[in-house]
């Protein structure tokens, strides 16, 4: 590997350590080069611009989260809805997971409000938590592999926000309604 592309693997590094530990509060793109260890100038070096830092920042976020996921549920298991659901509950409930799921969470706010790069951002997360799902299911011939992925994700995103308003009590609450409504 060339110096350049070492040198962009660990800012890569660094930016994604960064956001996972403060959001995407401190995204100017001279927090992002303070963030990495260079200078503004040099992350415009290793990066056409912002947009190209957070894009490449999130996908190495996207790409550790789903080597969890994996290491959690094999790829090869499948599982029917009522299966899968409690052990995806679990999974994005557990400590580690909840600096993934805020992140998360604010990618998805900032897409709402049409900020760019996170529209696309968050568009290539959601298929690709789509795709890890759905290869996960299951199902019966004809059944709506794509809405029934959807559902899921509903779920444990909607858990995500239940943790970030209120308190671990109340997610716990949740979650057992949620395996009552699945059993």
């Amino acid at each position: 590997m060339r110096v350049k592309e070492e040198q962009r693997e660990k800012v890569i590094e660094r930016l994604s350590a960064h956001l996972l530990e403060t959001g995407l509060s401190q995204v100017s793109l001279r927090q992002l080069a303070a963030a990495a260890g260079v200078s503004d100038r040099m992350l415009l070096y290793y990066f056409a611009d912002k947009a190209e830092v957070l894009s490449s920042a999130m996908e190495r976020i996207a790409a550790g989260l789903a080597t969890g996921l994996g290491q959690a549920l094999p790829e090869g298991q499948t599982f029917a809805p009522r299966e899968l659901l409690p052990r995806a509950v679990a999974i994005s409930t557990q400590p580690e997971m909840r600096r993934f799921m805020r992140l998360w969470i604010e990618v998805v706010a900032a897409a709402a409000k049409g900020e760019a790069p996170f529209v696309t951002i968050a568009a290539q997360i959601m298929a690709g938590f789509q795709m890890w799902i759905d290869s996960r299911l299951d199902l019966p011939p004809g059944a709506d592999r794509t809405a029934i992925a959807a559902g899921i994700i509903a779920m444990v995103d909607g858990l995500a926000l239940v943790g970030i308003c209120t308190d671990d009590e109340l997610v716990t609450r949740a979650v057992n309604v949620i395996d009552l409504l699945s059993s």
